[in-house]
């Protein structure tokens, strides 16, 4: 589902990481929390991981593969979709802080 959504490799150039060692990096930061720099050895280059996922988020790409998987799972009666929660929180930084 996740490979036929992601962008063409260039055809000039070096070749680009493993699509899934690549995304199996984005998705342990993503679930973890962790930092890029933080990123076990065996996802692979971190900064590789990292401008891929810049790419993949600049151009739709994530938006995609959840409507492609929410539908997925809908037409398998997996999801209800009246039943759809987000939840979210913010907190403000103090002046200069990150």
């Amino acid at each position: 589902m996740v490979e036929s959504h992601l962008p063409p490799p260039a055809k000039t150039g070096r070749p680009r990481a493993d699509d899934r060692t690549t995304i199996n990096a984005i998705m342990f930061v993503l679930i973890t929390g962790c930092r890029w720099i933080d990123l076990p050895a065996r996802y692979g280059s971190k900064s590789s991981a990292h401008r891929r996922f810049q790419d993949i988020q600049q151009k739709g790409v994530w938006k995609k593969i959840l409507k492609c998987a929410i539908t997925s799972a809908h037409k398998q009666n997996k999801m209800n979709l009246q039943k759809i929660s987000v939840d979210s929180s913010s907190i403000s930084s103090k002046k200069g802080e990150l």
